[in-house]
């Protein structure tokens, strides 16, 4: 099983205004200390964009890049999203990952709101993320398709666009995916040769529902603790391991918590929740090979 960290889970995100930010060398530090060996990059300006430096950076710590998170605009025909994803593809590779993690981005700040497309758009987003994925093979990776809350990808109709109307694989959230309304046990038993990377989240339920019925913001319910260690929550995270590992899925588990800092951490702060569900994760997998 091979597990990573992603720097979310410190609090670490693309989103103007989200809240205190660590610097790198503390976070890829913990990171070796929950035991994991390899890290997604994190948003533009987190790490070196200078590929020596990044290269440079990750070997210090002794960590491996799988791949990174790239939201890109997709359905808009006055806009190529490939002049996004050139800059991090170009990081990616220079570190050796594997994974494009594109999300379906709307263009605007955050994640609580996003506009409605119509079929012209819907036609645009699902040619461009053939497009972008046939760019990202030329280059040896393999980019995916990250369902996400506040995208144009987030609920269990808008996966099935894709999944029936592209062949972009999946990246399987599974916080995501509950709190956008699909069962993320029912989509991997339902496609599991469609899912070739994890974020793995566990998920408070309660608080997912006040996002779906508009109570709180996606924003409002992670400073919420919505996010919780794998195995604390709601979501079966043993119950999709099984049926991944079982289906021979052989790509990386990574561990994420999206949580919102509200200044440097007293204790151990983040590293806490992270080692509790490298454990958990841990032993789920000994469970499904036992």
């Amino acid at each position: 099983m091979k597990i990573a960290g992603a720097p979310i889970s410190w609090g670490v995100c693309e989103v103007p205004g989200w809240g205190y930010q660590l610097d790198s060398d503390r976070v890829l530090a913990e990171m070796r200390q929950a035991g994991l060996t390899a890290t997604e990059l994190g948003p533009e300006g987190f790490l070196p964009t200078d590929t020596g430096e990044l290269v440079k950076l990750l070997d210090g710590f002794g960590l491996a890049c799988v791949g990174g998170f790239v939201p890109v605009v997709l359905y808009k025909d006055d806009h190529d999203p490939a002049d996004d994803l050139a800059g991090p593809l170009e990081s990616l590779v220079a570190a050796g990952a594997g994974i494009v993690v594109l999300a379906a981005a709307t263009g605007l700040d955050g994640y609580d709101e996003r506009p409605d497309l119509d079929e012209n758009h819907w036609a645009t987003l699902l040619s461009n993320l053939d497009r972008l994925a046939g760019i990202v093979a030329a280059r040896g990776l393999t980019a995916v398709l990250h369902p996400h809350v506040g995208t144009m990808v987030e609920t269990r109709a808008e996966v099935d666009r894709v999944l029936s109307g592209s062949h972009i694989p999946l990246c399987l959230d599974t916080g995501h995916l509950l709190i956008g309304g699909t069962d993320p046990l029912a989509l991997t038993r339902e496609v599991p040769g469609r899912i070739k990377h994890a974020h793995l989240k566990d998920v408070d339920a309660a608080l997912a529902a006040k996002v779906q019925s508009g109570e709180l913001s996606y924003t409002q319910a992670v400073a919420a603790g919505m996010y919780v260690p794998l195995g604390s929550g709601d979501v079966d995270i043993a119950g999709i391991v099984k049926t991944l590992e079982d289906n021979g899925f052989d790509g990386w588990y990574v561990m994420e918590q999206d949580t919102i800092l509200d200044g440097e951490p007293r204790g151990a702060g983040p590293l806490a929740d992270v080692v509790a569900s490298v454990a958990f994760l841990q032993g789920a997998a000994s469970g499904v090979s036992a």
